[in-house]
């Protein structure tokens, strides 16, 4: 019987010695609150868009002048090992990646003043040590991208968002590193991105160690992991309609719920346009021209 040996919000792990397989399902996790609901074949357009962005930055040269590899192996299910060789249930959600040892800190980087960044911001005028230019107000874009990097919290538990300095402190200048890649990838993914006409306000990125080289891990530029925002349809002031969960987001924030399990029902017309949200930048993010 093929069961996970990790059931995470999203994602269930599978062991493959020396490798493991990472399984993208359809469920909904908001707040760190999983939904009794799923979203149709979000498993499937996040495994399409991750594994997009891992062969593009690939392609970057990023790798070489930034001196990191990526965890991923292979998203054809024809090519893992027994007993998940062609295992028809993995096709399209799932992909064969090398084990490493975690960072265990969320490496995110902000281009524009929204989520977490912003409460921060209005209460300190900075974000996670960064100083910002007073009268800044929500989505308005930074004068350049920050690193902000939060605490890898326990099943349950809420990320933290801490200093550069407190990160340093703890990865000395292994931190300087994983800033330097963080940024640099982001400015890529961006300037692709503006040329469909998206904005990519911010994103989080997660690394490990694998005989001491940095390797890019987890998933990379979903909307998942990232807030994503159409340039059309872009203004200051309140948040932008995006492609990402703050739909969802959105409409639990204004349903009254507190934000602790038990979720709440989600209605038909969130499930289905969070889909076609889901959808449509996945299908902006495929066309790109590298």
């Amino acid at each position: 019987m093929i069961t996970p040996f990790y059931r995470g919000k999203v994602r269930d792990l599978y062991d493959a010695d020396p490798y493991i397989i990472l399984v993208a399902s359809d469920r909904l996790s908001a707040f760190d609150v999983v939904f009794h609901e799923s979203i149709p074949d979000k498993g499937k357009i996040l495994t399409g868009i991750s594994c997009f962005w891992f062969n593009t930055i690939r392609k970057s040269g990023l790798h070489q002048s930034l001196n990191f590899t990526d965890h991923m192996v292979s998203s054809n299910i024809s090519e893992f090992p027994e007993p998940y060789n062609n295992y028809q249930p993995f096709l399209d959600r799932s992909v064969l990646v090398k084990k490493t040892k975690r960072i265990d800190y969320e490496c995110v980087v902000r281009g524009y003043l929204a989520g977490s960044g912003y409460k921060d911001y209005l209460k300190t005028g900075s974000v996670c040590g960064h100083k910002l230019p007073p009268g800044l107000a929500l989505a308005s874009k930074l004068p350049s991208p920050i690193f902000t990097p939060a605490t890898k919290a326990p099943e349950g538990k809420h990320d933290e968002n801490i200093s550069i300095e407190t990160m340093r402190a703890d990865l000395g200048d292994l931190a300087i590193r994983l800033e330097d890649i963080s940024i640099a990838i982001f400015r890529f993914a961006s300037e692709l991105m503006l040329r469909e006409g998206i904005i990519l306000c911010d994103t989080k990125f997660e690394f490990g160690l694998l005989d001491g080289n940095i390797v890019l891990i987890d998933e990379v530029l979903t909307p998942d992991s990232s807030r994503y925002w159409n340039l059309k349809t872009y203004s200051t002031g309140s948040n932008p309609p995006g492609y990402d969960k703050q739909y969802v987001r959105d409409f639990l924030e204004n349903s009254g719920w507190n934000k602790e399990p038990p979720p709440p029902m989600l209605p038909s017309e969130v499930i289905a346009k969070t889909q076609s949200l889901y959808k449509e930048i996945e299908s902006k993010i495929q066309s790109l021209k590298v």
